[in-house]
């Protein structure tokens, strides 16, 4: 029960404008953070009715729940264990009352005064009044009925039992359950707050709260006045007093591994990508981890349960659906993206959308600082979180803060032609450690730092990713593959909508090489899986356009009635479906502009080698797999028509034997680390202590990890 706390730390906190006060990622911090900390006694201290509070209880999924409610501004306290009264304290606070109907007759004649009627009370009155409408006449009319008053926010007006009050109230229940005076912490954000702030040694005055209130408050030592609103600055002022235990580990990553989708919570299909292996990782109760991500909506959602996120430590940051399309779709797609594939000639400059991306990035240093114990290692994730570094460092230099790029990250040249280049440098060049999955992205970066200051630089890392080999390997063994036809070579390739994977190119190419090769005709076939990005990002809709248009005229040009060049598959399959593609697929094809680790082409050979089926891997140079791999798979530059057609027509006309050994070769350097070796390796290099300066001279480690 709530009244069976330990009271070594008492929250008492007004509800609207303070707890319920702030945006919705603050207060669900704050409630998670209550949460976690089931000893921290909370109390309501309202001028809600116990009918209003219950109601709030019951519609409002982040209001904390209550041990206790002061409510009625202070002429009710109630159990909120058991939402019950206390009678006989009650009684006390309410001594004198004259009743609510000699009070309404007696103040009748101040014509100004609108009584609340729809607002549920008890034991007082309660009034809208404007501040010229507060005379002394009515003051006194309030004295002679043998009351006292209450007037808060410039318009509502309390008259009261002359022995009620918050303070008062709360002085009462804490000398019942014998409360330490220097165990509580008030925080407030009106006038009606002020008998609170009397009686306590630490409060917290509200970044929002009202200037009355400011001012009628004593400066004296254990007052704090935040700059934030309602709930960060209650959350703050608890990080202050060392009320809240935080995690060891905190990660970054803007997406959550779940997602609501259809009133429900939804988990990735596939075993492989930055969801699932950090997901792994997060499992690991000794790491004492907690994951940070963003939630996109305007109404709160219930929490994941734990068959959801396999208990999985998750604390969601709430954005509005407005400021993720600036910070996501405009700045994120269509001004960072371009740059990190490479394509410069594709950076759109939005500086309407900037300040979101900016605001975001503010957000998340906010929320991970209030999730870090004192020296924690923060795991940052992608182009996403870039300013986060130089936000979080500049308020908590006691954290080391490691960012991995599971992208590309391209040369200076091209990094200079984002409009705020300057900028993210800077939060770059802040970072304690930052991780690529490839040599070439790590000296692009480390070039980009030199070039721009005189400073320590990131210590830097390299450390490819690999799949979970024996979950696909698994799934493999039970699955076969689906319209299988010995007549007719299947080409696949499986990858999200993006221009940066060369769609087009490879319709392209198709074109030609059966232009070239018209005994290819009706003895192969391309199927493309290709589902489409979240809405709303306008970058992708030309590719997609002109994808669709290139598909139906090839079709048209060589299709028959019982052959199509190209199978268009434009939605989401299941893993195990796409295993199933795997197993038909006579070749995989990936020809990315630019291309992180790409998982799909060890997906393909662990899939195919695990079969024991011959298969080719025709791979774009600009994979990062492929600088892993060297020559052992087919390399393409999607740069060169030429090339593409010529690699693929190799791969078409390769022998048998050819394929087995090519199959096996790829199969013998599929080593990379799973998702969870992975992970831990990662944060052990974060926390790794620097080594010294390395071989430019001028950095906090230059020693790969």
């Amino acid at each position: 029960m709530g009244e069976e706390k330990a009271a070594a730390r008492v929250l008492v906190a007004d509800l609207d404008g303070t707890l319920l006060g702030g945006s919705a990622s603050d207060r669900r911090r704050l409630r998670e953070a209550l949460e976690r900390h089931p000893d921290i006694v909370v109390v309501f201290a309202t001028g809600r009715s116990l009918d209003s509070v219950q109601e709030l209880l019951r519609d409002d999924a982040l209001a904390p729940r209550p041990d206790w409610i002061i409510g009625d501004v202070g002429a009710s306290v109630v159990s909120g264990a058991r939402m019950t009264r206390l009678g006989a304290l009650e009684n006390r606070l309410r001594a004198g009352w004259p009743g609510t109907e000699r009070v309404r007759a007696a103040l009748r004649r101040f014509s100004r005064l609108v009584y609340q009627e729809h607002v549920p009370q008890e034991g007082r009155c309660s009034y809208y009044l404007a501040p010229e409408d507060l005379t002394e006449d009515l003051k006194a009319a309030v004295r002679a009925l043998g009351c006292s008053w209450s007037y808060a926010g410039d318009r509502y007006f309390d008259v009261l039992p002359a022995g009620a009050g918050k303070g008062q109230a709360l002085r009462l229940l804490g000398r019942m359950l014998g409360w330490d005076r220097r165990a509580l912490l008030v925080a407030g954000d009106s006038r009606n707050d002020l008998s609170l702030f009397h009686l306590v040694t630490r409060a917290v005055l509200v970044g929002n709260a009202e200037s009355a209130l400011v001012s009628a408050v004593p400066a004296r030592t254990g007052l704090y006045q935040s700059c934030l609103p309602g709930a960060a600055a209650v959350l703050e002022a608890m990080e202050r007093q060392g009320w809240l235990d935080r995690r060891s580990v905190v990660i970054g990553y803007h997406r959550p591994p779940v997602r609501w989708h259809e009133g429900r919570w939804q988990t990735p299909a596939s075993p492989n990508g930055i969801l699932p292996t950090l997901q792994a990782a997060l499992v690991d109760e000794r790491l004492d981890a907690v994951w940070a991500a963003a939630h996109v909506g305007d109404a709160p959602l219930p929490d994941p349960p734990a068959t959801a996120t396999g208990n999985l430590p998750l604390s969601l940051l709430a954005l509005s659906p407005k400021r993720w399309s600036g910070y996501f779709h405009r700045v994120c797609k269509e001004t960072l993206w371009p740059a990190l594939v490479s394509q410069p000639h594709l950076i759109e400059d939005r500086p309407e959308s900037w300040a979101d991306y900016e605001a975001v990035n503010a957000a998340f240093a906010r929320h991970i600082s209030s999730l870090a114990a004192p020296g924690a290692t923060v795991w940052l994730h992608d182009y996403n979180l870039w300013l986060v570094s130089g936000i979080l460092k500049a308020h908590r230099p006691d954290v080391t803060v490691g960012l991995f790029h599971h992208t590309p990250f391209p040369h200076p040249e091209v990094f200079h032609r984002i409009p705020a280049a300057e900028q993210l440098r800077d939060s770059l060049g802040q970072l304690d450690w930052a991780g690529f999955h490839t040599h070439d992205c790590a000296d692009n970066f480390r070039q980009l730092l030199l070039g721009g200051t005189s400073g320590l630089l990131p210590r830097i890392g390299v450390h490819p990713l690999g799949i979970d080999h024996q979950a696909v390997a698994a799934l493999a063994r039970t699955r076969r593959p689906r319209n299988a036809d010995e007549t007719v070579q299947l080409v696949l390739s499986v990858e999200r909508l993006d221009y940066a994977k060369a769609p087009v190119h490879k319709i392209r190419t198709l074109a030609n090489l059966l232009h070239h090769h018209p005994n290819l005709q009706r003895r192969m076939r391309y199927r493309l899986i290709c589902p489409p990005p979240e809405s709303g990002i306008r970058a992708y809709d030309a590719t997609r356009t002109e994808l669709e248009r290139s598909i139906a005229e090839l079709n048209d040009r060589y299709g028959t009635s019982d052959w199509q060049p190209v199978d268009y598959i434009p939605h989401n399959l299941s893993f195990a479906e796409v295993v199933d593609h795997y197993l038909a697929a006579d070749i995989f094809w990936v020809a990315s502009l630019a291309d992180g680790m790409n998982l799909t082409a060890q997906e393909y050979v662990t899939t195919r080698s695990t079969a024991r089926q011959p298969g080719v891997l025709v791979l774009s140079r600009y994979a990062g797999v492929a600088q892993h791999l060297a020559t052992a798979a087919l390399l393409t530059d999607p740069y060169d028509q030429d090339d593409l057609e010529q690699t693929l027509h190799m791969a078409l006309t390769m022998t048998g034997d050819q394929r087995t050994a090519h199959m096996d070769n790829l199969a013998k350097l599929m080593q990379f680390p799973g998702p969870l070796q992975w992970a831990r390796s990662v944060i052990t290099a974060i926390r790794a202590e620097p080594e010294g300066y390395g071989d430019e001279g001028n950095g906090r480690s230059g020693a790969k990890s």
